[in-house]
């Protein structure tokens, strides 16, 4: 028992110890804290003397409240080798009972007899002593103990406090043969000691209850002049003070009574009333010393009731201590108060609260506590911000509780990752006091702890540590000897560390400083301290978990946008993405060049956020790629997002509405379809935000563009709509995290944005700047995309149109027609592939389509060749056997082009293809000299 390392017992440990060895990790915690300050003392292992002392209170409110305990375990403990002993506060030993009656006769003295001190100081590490230092439950077992005539026992040992004050009163310890340890005597002893503190609190209500009973019998002496006098003492539920007026008059009376003197105050009440509260000094039959509050009502014109008699108070278990003093606690018979003749107007009081002036100061320090509690509820943890929580601690516990505040914390916490090691890498996260002046580490500078010092002692063995008096704290000095004598010089004194422990994980350590109450931290505070840094490191956990999610997401998100866009020529684009501060979600945009150089541009958003809304937006983001690829007009791609989305959301909520499907997957999104040979944009959107149109002139439109349903809901048929755009026009297509914010109207925001895009001088890129500078809100509650892309046209020259009927015969004449045009565009070195490219297009049309055929060359990055006619029979790509005499036209297609295909039209259909100017490799060339005909069947 009491081993941490494996094949390393006490004895061993302590022999190292003792020998100047290093012993971390062999030994628990708080026993090598122990033996430390027990050699730091000077004591001996053979020279642990102890005083006795004859000054004991053997007939005190502690050995009253623990006589029947101790009676009871002495019977429990009958026919053991048990020794159970009662100590006060300084350690001294008042009783001891023995489970054998003849354990005093063999006992030695200091084991047998009350007087001895078993304080730390004197005995060394023991149960008695290490239960006062180290303020709760410890066992000690064997060589775990200082002195050498205590290595073959054990103890058990647990302090008793007075639940009013908190105050340690005593220690029960019990002790034993090693050999007779039992995990079971914990519990054994926590009962006990629980059921003497019980006693304690009954024996403080009694006193109360004796000072209530002088009050009443004073009371009842006063002759009926004198009541007229002073008035009527009643109940409050009687004096017409409903239950909000006489919290107020408790709570302000619980002040009067901890200011243990005589004192009338004036109490305003809700609604603009006013009464008085009055303090009178009181003592009982016994010679307690007390105070009775009264407040002094403004009429006598009520019914009051008057207790008949002190009585027999209730048990106090069954009321809370103070406020449960007042009559109407006790039971009682109601009369009317009989008043004196010409006393109609005189004042009539009600007793408030009765009790000692120490009690009541426990009282308001109570109450100020769970004020503090109360507040840290709501202040700690207002944001998912790790560094932000931290401070939230310091700026709660200062200056209720501490004068100074540090937090440490580690990098990786900072990250929002899982410290490997909690003890390295900390970095001084916050520091917040009374005042800037103190010589603290700063904030932001990382912070090398020794492993003596009481922050990293506390953040190893998870334990509070307490350092009453900093000026003897040798430990506390040894980590920067200097800067802890100008912290001393700023009278800072005491010190509380407290690990930040969340779900078994330190992530942190808080540091709580006084230095203007010359009183030492007590146990009060160290639990108040323990509390706060509790839900601080609840709240410091969450939001380290929401960094990390967060990072990851946003790192998905990122990984799922464009980090640049295809080559093309038809306009010229910029583009930004903000992540909202509350979480990333499912914004997206793109930029797609299409055939006949027209380029798409794309904005949607995904409803909600996090992991699964960056996850369907790269779904959405990739299908509409897809989709754009198949040259589909803007309304038919809103179409098969639409069904995409419908099916996404039967597969995660299945196919029966009544089984929660509400529709879990919504997106918004806005398709436009630039063409710079016609400048003219084709756009449709699914419920999502118009697009803005800037003309070359700095004019500022929002087109009327039918809205359509969001994504997903299916049904409703979406519309395309086309305008006119002016070569140097801008498209600003945005998500409506742009224009939406709670603490701005939609139609303001709208207004902003036409200001900040009228000037037509701006580049796509200083567009987006002054966009985020003047429109974005301070605070996004959402995601925002924003792409601006400003229009260019081909050049008319390079642009050849040819309309024939549809005659074989002239196909010769198109293939002279192309030839001359590439001759003056100097691209005569691919006039042979694209002439044979182009006599299988026209041919195809001629065979399989209707008339008209159009033929269009256009020469941008790539040359495309494009036939249209008015069927919209589409041809297919397939191979011809050896014996077919056709079927090879579009093979050819194939190999001549970089790119084919097909689009519709209103009035029929375009089949395109493209060739490159530029042969692999970077090298200017004719594109048939990368073909090969012998790759072509014969026919």
């Amino acid at each position: 028992m009491g081993l941490v390392a494996e094949g390393v017992g006490p004895a061993l440990a302590r022999e190292q110890f003792f020998g100047g060895d290093p012993v971390e990790g062999a030994v628990r915690g708080p026993i090598l804290n122990s033996w430390q300050r027990c050699r730091s003392l000077g004591l001996s292992p053979d020279g642990c003397e102890l005083p006795y002392t004859q000054d004991l209170d053997l007939d005190g409110r502690l050995v009253r409240a623990a006589g029947p305990v101790l009676n009871r375990l002495q019977a429990m403990f009958a026919g053991r080798n048990m020794n159970v002993c009662l100590a006060d506060e300084r350690g001294a030993v008042l009783q001891r009972r023995f489970g054998e009656a003849d354990m005093a006769r063999r006992l030695a003295p200091i084991q047998s007899v009350p007087g001895f001190v078993f304080a730390e100081e004197f005995a060394g590490t023991n149960g008695i002593g290490l239960a006062l230092a180290e303020r709760q439950l410890v066992d000690i077992y064997g060589a775990e103990h200082f002195a050498e005539r205590s290595r073959s026992n054990a103890c058990s040992a647990i302090p008793v406090r007075d639940l009013l004050s908190g105050h340690i009163e005593g220690v029960l310890c019990l002790g034993y043969p090693r050999t007779d340890a039992d995990a079971a005597l914990d519990t054994v002893i926590r009962r006990a000691a629980r059921v003497i503190e019980r006693r304690l609190l009954e024996q403080s209500s009694v006193r109360e209850r004796a000072l209530l009973r002088a009050y009443l019998d004073a009371r009842r002496r006063v002759p009926d002049d004198g009541a007229a006098r002073d008035g009527h003492v009643g109940e409050l539920s009687a004096s017409g003070l409903d239950w909000r007026d006489q919290m107020i008059l408790k709570e302000k009376a619980t002040e009067l009574l901890s200011s243990a003197q005589r004192a009338a105050v004036e109490v305003p009440l809700p609604g603009g009333r006013r009464v008085t509260l009055l303090s009178r000094p009181v003592t009982s039959s016994s010679g307690v010393e007390g105070l009775v509050v009264e407040v002094i009502l403004p009429s006598a014109h009520q019914r009051l009731t008057v207790p008949a008699e002190a009585g027999t108070a209730p048990a106090p278990a069954e009321r809370q201590p103070l406020v449960g003093t007042s009559p109407g606690h006790l039971p009682r018979r109601t009369s009317t108060a009989a008043r004196a003749p010409g006393a109609a107007e005189a004042a009539a009081s009600g007793l408030v609260l009765v009790g000692e002036p120490a009690v009541g100061k426990y009282a308001v320090a109570a109450r100020r506590r769970l004020e503090l509690l109360s507040e840290a509820s709501t202040r700690i943890g207002t944001t998912l911000d790790v560094s932000r929580t931290a401070r939230e601690l310091a700026e709660t516990a200062v200056p209720g509780l501490a004068d100074f505040v540090t937090v440490d914390l580690p990098e990786a916490v900072l990250r929002g990752d899982e410290p490997t090691d909690p003890c390295k890498d900390l970095h001084r996260a916050v520091v917040h006091g009374i005042r800037e002046d103190c010589p603290f580490y700063p904030a932001g500078e990382r912070v090398d702890l020794r492993p003596t010092t009481p922050q990293l002692r506390c953040l190893t063995s998870g334990q509070t540590v307490l350092e009453p008096d900093l000026r003897t704290s040798a430990d506390w000095k040894t980590q920067d000897p200097a800067n802890a004598q100008r912290l001393l010089a700023h009278n800072i004194h005491s010190l509380i560390a407290v690990p930040l422990l969340a779900r078994g994980i330190a992530l942190g350590i808080a540091s709580f400083y006084r230095s203007r109450d010359p009183a030492p931290f007590g146990d009060d505070d160290r639990s108040l301290a323990q509390e706060l840094a509790t839900r601080a490191a609840i709240c410091v956990d969450n939001a380290r978990r929401y960094t990390r999610e967060h990072a990851m997401v946003l790192a998905l998100q990122h990984s799922l946008l464009p980090h640049g866009f295809p080559e093309q020529n038809a306009v010229e684009v910029a583009h930004r993405y903000m992540p909202a501060e509350s979480g990333v979600g499912g914004d997206w945009f793109d930029v797609i060049p299409l055939s006949g150089t027209r380029v798409a541009l794309v904005v949607g958003d995904v409803v909600g956020h996090g992991l699964h809304a960056a996850a369907t937006m790269g779904r959405l983001r990739t299908a509409a790629r897809n989709f754009a690829e198949l040259d589909l007009p803007p309304d038919e791609v809103l179409t098969h997002l639409d069904n995409l989305v419908g099916r996404l959301d039967r597969e995660e909520c299945g196919e029966d509405p009544l089984n929660g499907n509400t529709g879990l997957i919504g997106a918004t999104c806005l398709y436009a379809v630039y063409d710079p040979t016609s400048l003219r944009c084709a756009m449709a959107r699914a419920g999502h935000p118009p697009p803005a149109l800037v003309r070359p002139d700095g004019t500022v439109t929002f087109p009327d563009l039918p809205a359509g349903p969001p994504l997903g809901l299916g049904g409703l048929p979406f519309e395309t709509a086309e305008f006119p755009l002016p070569e140097g026009s801008r498209l600003v297509l945005y998500t409506d995290g742009l224009i939406e914010d709670r603490h701005r109207d939609f139609d303001t925001a709208l207004e902003q944005l036409r200001r900040t895009l009228a000037h037509p001088d701006r580049s796509p890129e200083d567009t987006c700047q002054a966009i985020l500078r003047t429109v974005v809100p301070e605070h996004p509650i959402d995601d925002i995309a924003l792409l601006v892309a400003r229009t260019h046209a081909l050049d008319p020259d390079r642009i050849a149109t040819w309309d024939l009927p549809a005659d074989p015969a002239l196909v010769s004449s198109v293939r002279s027609a192309v030839t001359h045009r590439l001759a003056e565009w100097g691209l005569a070195e691919i006039a042979f592939s694209t002439e044979l490219l182009l006599s299988e297009l026209v041919t195809n049309a001629v065979r399989y389509g209707t008339g008209p055929i159009r033929v269009r060359l256009l020469y941008d990055r790539a040359l495309t060749c494009e036939v249209s006619d008015t069927s919209s029979t589409a041809p297919h790509l397939r191979h011809a056997a050896v014996t077919d005499e056709g079927g090879r036209g579009l093979f050819l297609v194939a190999r001549l082009s970089q790119a084919w295909g097909t689009r519709y039209t209103a009035d029929g259909k375009v089949i395109w293809a493209e060739c490159a100017l530029e042969v692999p490799g970077g090298r200017s060339g004719p594109v048939e000299a990368s073909f090969d005909l012998d790759d072509i069947p014969a026919i």
